[in-house]
């Protein structure tokens, strides 16, 4: 088993395994343990839509649009009792990545640096070096809100203070709290180290970066499907991460669920399929 799916699957052990040691006495540790992973699947699972598929697919690349009071009220309702993440430094950070990747310019992750450095880069991230996010959405008041250092310093508290405030335990609501936030970072190194390391994954296209196809089913779906950066560098315009039928895509497959329900629209330019893609037709 890979590196990253030992650490995956670990860091999901413990989280579950913490939630029963921790839980309310009245409880007990059945039931500690299974609310402890149900947060995580919420917080996992619409963390994935405002990330992977609205601020990544949806905004930094133009491939999908969503709807706007939705998109709106994900924003404001994920990072305020979420895990925040800034949407207009992550869109600006994001296009920096593709215009630079690995190289000098890059806000993530170099070709020389390694795990520790990417994974410090998580937290303090090269400077960007020009201003890529100029997007009208950005500049609404709700997103305007949730990019303000006071907002991102808040959001910490209302989100560990709802937990407290539904499980009235502190200890148990820490617990959670730390837990999402170490698996949401392991993502996160998922998407700028392993997939950017030419020891890791396949590549399908020999494009210059070190951009790779990690495959397998927990990095796919806990990504939503964002560990094919090899796929999505060469074309990163186009709506689907899976470039061949025999891939499996999550995050698509939540993209398609999303039209169902009329909450985003493709744009024609993520429906233009690439000649070279595999794929008859795109599917959505």
């Amino acid at each position: 088993m890979k590196v990253y799916n030992v650490i995956g699957y670990t860091i999901i052990f413990l989280h579950i395994a913490v939630s029963g040691a921790l839980a309310p006495s009245e409880w007990g540790p059945w039931v500690g343990m299974g609310v402890g992973f149900g947060y995580l699947v919420v917080m996992w699972f619409f963390g994935g839509i405002y990330l992977s598929n609205m601020l990544h697919m949806g905004i930094a690349h133009r491939a999908l649009t969503y709807n706007p009071v939705f998109s709106k009220t994900l924003t404001l309702l994920y990072n305020a009792f979420g895990i925040y993440v800034n949407p207009t430094t992550w869109v600006d950070r994001h296009r920096h990545h593709h215009t630079y990747s690995d190289s000098n310019g890059d806000p993530y992750k170099l070709d020389e640096d390694g795990f520790w450095k990417t994974l410090c880069n998580c937290f303090f991230p090269y400077k960007c070096i020009s201003n890529m996010a100029g997007d009208a959405i950005l500049k609404t008041w709700v997103f305007r809100l949730v990019s303000n250092p006071y907002f991102a310093a808040i959001s910490n508290i209302t989100s560990f203070g709802l937990l407290w405030l539904v499980f009235g335990d502190w200890k148990y609501s820490l617990a959670l709290w730390v837990g999402v936030r170490f698996f949401a970072m392991w993502v996160n190194m998922l998407q700028n180290f392993w997939t950017h390391d030419r020891r890791y994954g396949t590549r399908r296209y020999d494009d210059e970066d070190n951009a790779m196809n990690i495959t397998e089913w927990l990095p796919i779906t806990a990504s939503f499907s964002a560990c094919l950066q090899n796929n999505h560098h060469h074309h990163s315009g186009f709506l689907r991460m899976s470039h061949d039928n025999s891939e499996y895509d999550f995050g698509f497959m939540v993209v398609k669920l999303m039209k169902s329900l009329r909450l985003v629209e493709a744009r024609q330019s993520g429906l233009q399929k690439p000649d070279d893609i595999p794929l008859e037709s795109v599917q959505l």
